[in-house]
């Protein structure tokens, strides 16, 4: 690795140049986060031609310098958020992508610290927690400066259902997705709030006719979403581009934002050594703690599980 170097606070390395990539560019460039994003990708024309669609508006937003290059351009990001890999396609689930995607991280992680030890990296590539895991091992980096994007988007998908069903603005709907991004993902009904009142106490005095089974339906709309879309458009990338520009947003301007981001567990609800995703401060340092919240028994059970799910595929992962 390279000498620890101070890297420039505003300038973000985005590792690959596709749907979600060039998306996430485009988040941050209208959200005015971060003055300088390179992108890299093994297309370098691809990289070299999203970044003239962005600089061509460059005049409607915050001034912000987009270029193509090199892994050599990581060198002084504050963060490199990757998100290369083989995409999901339709029925095949987000752990049939392991294989593939592990074999392109051990040829990539090692680039990326090659000109940048002293980063946050953050993963967006599915199957995003295992991912997460491989980043962390090859990177050697510490914990607090590797995490993944998590349920984050499944959080807010499960905020924009339950807006629906309420018929309550989103942003007055609070709720987290815990545990994988993806079929075992759990929903933590017992955290879930609206305007400061659980879900319990609201619902009855709620105009609309939602039941249990209203909150099932929801659980496993949640859970279906990515799948439903890539069957009817390919793939997702407008959500979770969004997704990342917070996280992202969070970590520049050190907000102490509380997101399901993944991260590596150490003890939490006695799961050890397996990335998932819990509610988890995050400011400029990265991760700043993880926070173990009151769980219903089902909730808990069912999250231990979403890691017993894991950590079976990351016994062969062989690294």
């Amino acid at each position: 690795m390279s000498p620890q170097q101070n890297n420039n606070p505003n300038k973000i390395a985005i590792i690959g140049a596709g749907g979600v990539g060039a998306t996430t560019a485009y988040a941050l460039m209208i959200k005015g986060i971060g003055s300088e994003i390179v992108l890299i990708d093994i297309n370098k024309q691809k990289a070299e031609g999203e970044a003239m669609d962005l600089n061509h508006g460059s005049s409607f937003v915050n001034p912000v310098k987009v270029y193509a290059g090199d892994y050599s351009d990581c060198k002084d990001a504050k963060i490199i958020i990757i998100t290369a890999g083989a995409k999901q396609k339709p029925n095949e689930s987000r752990l049939d992508l392991v294989a593939k995607n592990v074999e392109i991280f051990k040829e990539m992680i090692p680039q990326i610290t090659e000109y940048n030890d002293n980063c946050i990296l953050l993963v967006v590539s599915n199957p995003v927690d295992i991912l997460t895991y491989i980043t962390l091992k090859l990177s050697g980096f510490p914990k607090e400066r590797v995490f993944g994007s998590g349920t984050v988007l499944d959080s807010s998908r499960f905020r924009s259902l339950l807006s629906e069903s309420c018929n309550i603005a989103a942003n007055n709907v609070h709720g987290y997705i815990i545990g994988e991004h993806g079929d075992s993902k759990v929903a933590a009904w017992s955290l879930t709030n609206i305007a400061g009142t659980s879900l319990d106490d609201y619902c009855p005095v709620c105009e609309e006719t939602c039941t249990r089974d209203s909150q099932e339906q929801i659980a496993k709309q949640v859970k279906d979403a990515a799948y439903k879309i890539i069957e009817r458009k390919g793939s997702t990338f407008y959500a979770i581009a969004l997704a990342t520009s917070k996280i992202v947003r969070s970590i520049l301007r050190d907000e102490n934002s509380v997101l399901t981001v993944s991260t590596l567990l150490q003890g939490e609800y006695g799961v050890e050594d397996i990335c998932l995703s819990l509610p988890t401060v995050l400011n400029s340092s990265g991760i700043d703690r993880v926070l173990t919240l009151n769980l219903e028994p089902e909730e808990r059970d069912a999250f231990v599980k979403s890691a017993e799910t894991l950590q079976e595929v990351s016994k062969n992962l062989n690294l």
